[in-house]
């Protein structure tokens, strides 16, 4: 396994693959009430099997070429995650995001994590347009777009069901020119 170094407090940028589906349900459930503020992710993991289908899920996107999940560990322990939750290659179009245990928020973690992954959807993968999709009330994510060096195109009201409230979506972006410009 690889594991990519996100600074110099130790903390690295490594796959998450389904046969950590126990770890990934135990990081999950750390953070399940902090992480599901905004996110329908402690939704959908609940048990093992849930667990190790969401990893499965992103291992069939790893092997199609159309998505990809990095966790973020810090010592050794999983706390958070980037992804590319969809990825079309072909049109050169990705959607990236995140979330962290509450214990882990606050120190940059994200930003660095989803820098990292970006860098390679542009540079590697030959990805045009990176979005990032958040529940307008989540300032933290909504920092995090920010650092990325990402523009605000708009917002879908109303888009966001969840829990039985309807959110307002920005849609922020950054194209990979002004990523590598931005980057050297």
């Amino acid at each position: 396994m690889y594991a990519k170094s996100l600074g110099d407090d130790g903390a690295v940028l490594c796959p998450l693959e389904p046969w950590q589906a126990e770890e990934f349900l135990a990081h999950i459930d750390r953070g399940r009430e902090f992480i599901g503020q905004y996110n329908g992710l402690p939704d959908v993991v609940t048990d093992l099997a849930s667990s190790r289908a969401y990893l499965r899920a992103y291992a069939d996107k790893a092997a199609s070429d159309t998505g990809r999940i990095c966790g973020i560990r810090t010592d050794g322990t999983l706390v958070g995650a980037v992804i590319l939750r969809e990825m079309d290659v072909a049109q050169g179009v990705a959607e990236a995001g995140c979330w962290l245990e509450p214990a882990a928020a606050g120190r940059g973690l994200v930003t660095r994590a989803a820098r990292a992954l970006i860098d390679w959807a542009v540079r590697e993968r030959g990805i045009h347009r990176v979005e990032w999709w958040v529940v307008a009330e989540n300032a933290p994510s909504i920092a995090v777009a920010r650092r990325l060096g990402m523009e605000r195109e708009g917002v879908l009201r109303e888009n966001y069901l969840y829990r039985g409230e309807r959110h307002d979506m920005e849609i922020w972006s950054v194209l990979a020119p002004t990523w590598r410009e931005r980057a050297s």
